[in-house]
């Protein structure tokens, strides 16, 4: 099967799915915000609303899906309130007709405020338990953080991709071509443990309660920076204090060696030239033409050049450091 192959994943073929582990469906397939697999909700005979979440088909193994699973299941009984899927018959991963499922409960909220300083350490204080129980064990299926696969491969994917117009690739390679170097001389390895991986404020969800994540589809090994950095933004000043608040909640519940600060932006150059990349993977999945329809245009391409000369310069700064 395809890993662009959601073709054949019909109406019929999704509800026939939810039976098979005997859940009955009283209402339609309401489709989520999701890219890399297929997410839909739903409603039983007793009006109990669900989440089923498709994978993209080879994506991950069935042990390293089961290990995201179990890894939820792990944070649910330290009562992190992270959204794990549902155990039928003790069994959590399904599959059908070729394609691997699981279903979940259905989580409401409002979207995580960046700006929110308040919001911002409450927010370190939960990825600090999260850590917790991720440094426990290591993960022995999923894969780990490296500039091979989000510098190197990702670089020949879009040399090989065709995407770039021929007037902008001199420009465009010359650039990225630097700064692939210069973050792979700065991204080291160091003190991996078991992460959310794609730690944004996409994936959280706030209510009265504080924050809950609903997606570790990402979860990988990796430096514990890796969950923070994403939510800092803006200029030096402004991410200085957001990290500041970010690290005094983490600091209450795990310890963080504050030399992975200087892989902050190794690490933002990495998801920059992967995320280019995973758009050029997926760009024959015709659910990407009609989601981003800003990809492989002139001006796409010529904001990618100033962005990675952006970057480039970020990487020759001076780390973030908090004051004693």
């Amino acid at each position: 099967m395809s890993q662009f192959c959601f073709t054949g994943l019909s109406p019929d073929l999704i509800l026939d799915a939810i039976e098979s582990i005997g859940i009955y469906p009283d209402s339609g397939l309401l489709a989520l915000n999701s890219y890399e697999n297929r997410v839909y909700q739903f409603h039983d005979e007793a009006l109990k609303r669900y989440v089923v979440k498709f994978y993209r088909p080879q994506r991950w193994t069935k042990e390293q899906i089961q290990e995201e699973h179990d890894f939820s299941f792990e944070l649910q009984e330290d009562e992190i309130p992270m959204v794990a899927p549902l155990k039928f018959a003790g069994q959590s991963l399904f599959e059908y007709q070729g394609y691997m499922f699981a279903v979940y409960p259905s989580a409401g909220g409002r979207i995580f405020e960046v700006d929110n300083l308040d919001q911002l350490e409450w927010m370190g204080r939960f990825i600090g338990r999260i850590h917790t129980v991720g440094q426990r064990q290591a993960f022995t299926a999923r894969p780990t953080i490296t500039t091979e696969e989000y510098l190197s491969q990702a670089a020949d994917t879009l040399k090989q991709s065709g995407y770039i117009p021929s007037h902008l690739d001199e420009a465009f390679f010359t650039i990225l071509n630097h700064v692939c170097k210069l973050a792979a001389e700065q991204y080291h390895e160091t003190n991996l443990i078991r992460l959310h991986g794609d730690c944004h404020a996409g994936n959280i969800l706030w209510t009265d309660g504080g924050p809950h994540f609903v997606d570790l589809d990402d979860a990988r090994m990796g430096p514990a920076i890796q969950d923070l950095w994403m939510m800092l933004s803006g200029d030096r000043q402004t991410q200085l204090l957001q990290l500041d608040t970010l690290i005094s909640g983490y600091e209450e519940f795990c310890d963080i060696d504050h030399g992975q600060f200087k892989l902050i932006e190794p690490l933002r150059a990495m998801r920059m030239v992967n995320y280019m990349a995973w758009l050029a993977k997926r760009w024959q999945d015709p659910a990407f033409p009609r989601s981003f329809t800003w990809f492989n245009t002139d001006k796409y391409w010529e904001q990618q050049i100033l962005a990675l000369k952006e970057q480039m310069s970020a990487l020759q700064e001076p780390t973030l450091r908090l004051l004693p």
